[in-house]
């Protein structure tokens, strides 16, 4: 299927040819049949992407401040590498969706294929949108005139802070398409409306739809004259600000011409850098509204579906899109007036052209492609290349998971190591990520299904990079098609899925590898040749700082992520198991308590070994993101050797050693990955033996059942 991106790096525009995505629970999955582009959003994205790197930064400042932390703790050429990663990944665009439900997803109720669905989903064939993200579109209403109930409910959200009433007068500052839906919605709330803009051609638009405009010209107080003889001298009861600009001059001009004790509601993007002594004096509101309503950003109402009841919030987001729609299906809301240009989507760059300029307004993409041949399953597979051949019998790998990690770490990594392989597959859900990678790292095919992968005869070795709950299932299909699996930690969630992934990998033929990739580091090779000269036990101090991650974000989740001491710290244990060298006798873990300590990730992680060695991880999230990320300290027989950041290794005793370091942190990936595949390719034993695999898992999986249950 064709779906349009934009690469932030030099702004260009794709049409990209992407697999559809997989269905999901929750989820509909959707044909489409109009789209909506939305002229502030994807102007200001296609002006960031083709600024250079020194605009973007000015931008966004807050980024310059994290990339300078970055610097210090990792290295300037790690960081850029970061940077110039993430710039280069395209975004899908669009929010403003009307299509054909293809297929329900599991726990989804009150849909059938069919049906005729309004979605915040991006400009693409197929999309699949959460269910709390849909809403059902009138028979009154057209396909081409549904979108534009999605940036209505931002105008419609904005109005419901305003709390308009019976007679009052508003203004509403900026007429682009969420100002002329706005407008249109706070007359159908039986208020006055005095729309304002410096584009003449935006105030003749409102004019025609009846409401009174001022065309803003050269005098900074045209606004307020106008104001004045519209409110007999009152002043405006609020203003709605729908402007676009990096200015604050709307906010202070909504300021000025408001009444005492007015409010002011800001839907657009715009500065805001406030006057104070107009706030104060009149005692102005001032509130930024959040997009489409309550549940926005809410991955509890948003993904998992669970709705607030309307007792208590009447208005969420899909009951917002839902009231827009009626006030189009009553033509209370004209849409068609607002439409300035109708492409095809196969000509959807032409559009995006439009959009560069200045004279659009609402900018509507038809789409023409037959619904079956879009539900097909030959639509969720893209072929970029020829299949390779070579006299030499090579890993021939397949790769569940194209996000952040797969594409900044892994396959990067998978270029350093050398070894010789054949990329097949990649999957991601949506499938838009994996055709990038595909593109990017030379893959064979993308897909959106997993059994692209885990059925395809020629593959014989599985990557599994995808979200934590689905590693262990991955795993389990994969060595019991005789798979090879590299399992990107951790190996899983559970003791049930523990056990049985133990008992399959015990009777196969084939390797598993977990990603502890801290063991192979060239730092990880020289301890070990140090502490093996003096054989005695060692007390191991391991300082994480991890930093704070928010407690709605999925790792936190406990049936997704599974949380960070089973998510991550995991590491940091097999790493203490590597240089022991001795089985773990003992774990237990002390949590923080208080306000930092709730999402269980923060924590003191105590082993004893078998050969008498101790160690203890400090996994921490409350510190600061300056301060070096991993410390690692080992005491033993009268000598200390302490390793920073993976960058420096200092010791302290040792007659024959003082420092060893390298020009860039090196956290082992590369050497992973030529070890796990050299032994793909030689037939010999896991770099990382099985027992030690479990008993890590194990021990990672108790530690954190001591501590707070995880939020989610």
């Amino acid at each position: 299927m064709r779906q349009i991106l934009q690469n932030l790096s030099d702004g260009e525009t794709l049409l990209a040819d992407v697999p559809a995505p997989a269905p999901r629970p929750g989820a509909l999955r959707i044909a489409t049949r109009a789209s909506l582009v939305s002229l502030g959003t994807e102007r200001m994205l296609l002006a960031f992407g083709r600024a250079n790197l020194l605009e973007k930064a000015r931008q966004q400042p807050d980024k310059v401040h994290q990339v300078l932390a970055k610097i210090r703790t990792d290295g300037l050429w790690p960081t850029l590498e970061a940077v110039r990663s993430k710039l280069a990944q395209p975004i899908p665009l669009g929010y403003c969706n009307a299509g054909v439900v293809l297929e329900v997803g599991a726990g989804v109720g009150g849909w059938k294929p069919g049906d005729r669905v309004l979605s915040n989903g991006s400009h693409a064939e197929v999309i699949t949108v959460p269910a709390n993200l849909c809403a059902r579109i009138p028979d009154g209403v057209a396909d081409q005139h549904a979108p534009f109930a999605v940036v209505g409910a931002i105008a419609l959200q904005g109005i419901r802070l305003l709390s308009p009433t019976l007679g009052e007068s508003f203004v509403v500052s900026g007429l682009g398409l969420i100002g002329l839906l706005a407008v249109q919605l706070l007359r159908a709330h039986g208020a006055r409306v005095l729309g304002a803009d410096f584009d003449a051609q935006k105030c003749g638009v409102a004019s025609a739809l009846g409401i009174e405009t001022v065309c803003l010209g050269g005098n900074d107080d045209d606004l307020e004259v106008a104001v004045r003889a519209f409110t007999a001298g009152r002043g405006a009861d609020g203003v709605l600000v729908a402007a676009a600009t990096r200015s604050s001059d709307p906010v202070n001009q909504a300021a000025r011409v408001c009444r005492k004790r007015g409010r002011i509601v800001q839907v657009g993007a715009t500065g805001l850098d406030l006057t104070r002594s107009e706030l104060y004096e009149k005692e102005l509101s001032v509130q930024v509204s959040c997009s489409y309503g309550p549940g926005r950003y809410d991955v509890e109402y948003e993904e998992k579906g669970h709705d607030y009841p309307i007792a208590y919030v009447r208005w969420t987001e899909q009951r917002n899109f839902e009231a827009v729609l009626e006030q189009i299906a009553r033509k209370t809301v004209v849409v068609d007036p607002l439409v300035s240009h109708r492409f095809p989507f196969g000509r959807a760059l032409e559009a995006y052209e439009t959009v560069a300029g200045a004279a659009a307004l609402g900018i509507v993409l038809e789409y023409d492609a037959p619904v079956g041949e879009l539900a097909a399953p030959s639509a969720r597979q893209v072929v970029h290349g020829p299949s390779s051949t070579s006299a030499v019998a090579l890993p021939v790998l397949g790769f569940l998971g194209a996000g952040n990690f797969t594409t900044r770490t892994l396959l990067p990594a998978l270029d350093a190591s050398g070894i010789a392989v054949r990329r097949k597959t990649v999957v991601s859900g949506l499938g838009v990520s994996s055709a990038l990678v595909a593109q990017k790292f030379a893959f064979e095919r993308s897909s959106s299904d997993p059994a692209s992968v885990l059925m395809d005869p020629e593959i014989n070795t599985v990557f599994v990079t995808t979200r934590h709950n689905a590693h262990a299932r991955q795993a389990l299909e994969a060595l019991g098609a005789g798979k090879h699996v590299f399992v990107e930690k951790p190996l899983c969630l559970g003791r049930e899925d523990l056990a049985a992934i133990a008992e399959r990998a015990a009777g196969a033929s084939s390797l598993l590898m977990v990603g502890f990739n801290r063991r192979f580091s060239p730092h990880a090779d020289r301890i070990r040749e140090l502490l093996d000269e003096v054989r005695a036990p060692r007390a191991m101090i391991y300082t994480v700082n991890a930093g704070m991650i928010p407690r709605t974000q999925w790792v936190q989740d406990a049936v997704t992520g599974g949380g960070r001491i089973v998510g991550e710290a995991c590491h940091f244990v097999d790493f203490l198991r590597h240089l022991a060298g001795a089985p773990i006798r003992t774990a237990r873990a002390d949590f923080l308590g208080g306000e930092d300590g709730r999402a269980g990730d923060v924590a003191s992680l105590h082993l004893a070994f078998e050969d008498g060695s101790i160690g203890t991880v400090h996994y921490l999230a409350n510190g600061d993101k300056t301060f070096p990320k991993e410390r690692l300290e080992i005491f033993s027989a009268g000598r200390v050797l302490q390793l920073d950041n993976f960058r420096t290794l200092v010791g302290y005793g040792w007659k024959s050693f003082k420092r060893f370091a390298t020009s860039n942190q090196d956290k082992g990936h590369a050497r992973e990955l030529s070890a796990f595949l050299g032994a793909v390719r030689s037939g010999g034993p896991s770099p990382i033996p099985l027992a030690e695999l479990i008993e890590v898992t194990r021990t990672t999986l108790d530690l954190a059942s001591a501590g707070p249950v995880p939020v989610g």
